[in-house]
């Protein structure tokens, strides 16, 4: 299916299409590069229907999901040099000069957008929890574990694993006084949504940081912290979006040391002496 025109299929398969399904195809046909970077939710919203729709639709052209499709139809609408990078490259760009801007700039819009309450709300909760989950897949299994490097030098019961299973085998294990920190940038992977459906399941308070607010993961959140994405969402892979979420990571490390007061300051002392034993 992937070497087939995504075009194609949908003109192919036109005749087979429900009313609804229909209307999708239409927008697509009418305006097939504005279709790839909306999320399924915006898309959705846009042409008027259902996020199921949007499934059934791309499923009765022959894909697994409504990714798959995207993928398909950004190969053959959107050019190459929108596809290396998660803004265009133009030949020529110094690429540090392109890569340092947009860092800045998906920064500045999420320091601009801060919600200082919610960052404050989400320290105190790691504060009070029992033990604190530090969750993640792929690129945000990164982010995961930078977060337990940081929080573990706290005293906080911190618990982190980098394998999918033991992460779900940690969610089975969370209850009431628990908190979780589950990352990711988009929100809608089946298996970071099965860690979410479980921790939720067992009663454990539950912070997301991700790029999409809208997704199926950020409706499972009890709080939500929001990170700036790339104007296009061509790329899955959000470059400047994981810098700033290693920020925000580091200021709720700030916040929660200042939460804990001279118990943290303890505990982080401790730390650093036995880390400096080792060195020469």
């Amino acid at each position: 299916m992937q070497e087939v025109s995504a075009i194609y299929t949908i003109r192919s398969k036109y005749a087979t299409l429900s009313t609804k399904e229909k209307k999708i195809a239409d927008f697509i046909l009418e305006h097939p590069k504005e279709s790839v970077n909306p999320s399924i939710e915006e898309l959705a919203e846009r042409i008027g229907i259902s996020e199921s729709t949007m499934v059934r639709f791309a499923r009765k052209l022959g894909y697994s999901g409504y990714q798959r499709f995207r993928i398909a139809l950004a190969r053959e609408t959107i050019p190459s040099s929108e596809q290396l990078f998660e803004t265009e490259v133009s030949k020529g760009e110094d690429p540090a000069d392109m890569v340092f801007a947009n860092a800045r700039k998906n920064l500045e819009e999420t320091y601009a957008k801060l919600d200082r309450s919610i960052l404050k709300e989400a320290a105190k909760r790691f504060a009070l929890s029992h033990a604190l989950f530090l969750m993640g897949l792929g690129g945000s299994n990164i982010l995961a574990q930078d977060a337990y490097h940081k929080l573990i030098r706290t005293g906080l019961n911190c618990q982190y694993a980098s394998d999918y299973h033991m992460q779900l085998m940690l969610a089975s294990q969370a209850g009431a006084d628990d908190v979780a920190l589950l990352i990711s940038h988009t929100g809608v992977g089946h298996d970071t949504l099965a860690l979410a459906e479980e921790l939720r399941n067992n009663g454990c308070f539950l912070i997301v940081l991700t790029s999409n607010t809208r997704s199926p993961l950020a409706k499972l959140g009890n709080l939500v912290l929001s990170v700036s994405s790339p104007a296009s969402s061509v790329v899955a892979e959000s470059f400047s979006a994981r810098i700033t979420s290693l920020v925000l990571i580091d200021v709720l490390y700030v916040e929660v040391l200042e939460h804990l007061g001279e118990a943290g300051v303890e505990n982080l002392n401790k730390m650093r002496s036995v880390i400096a034993k080792r060195r020469i």
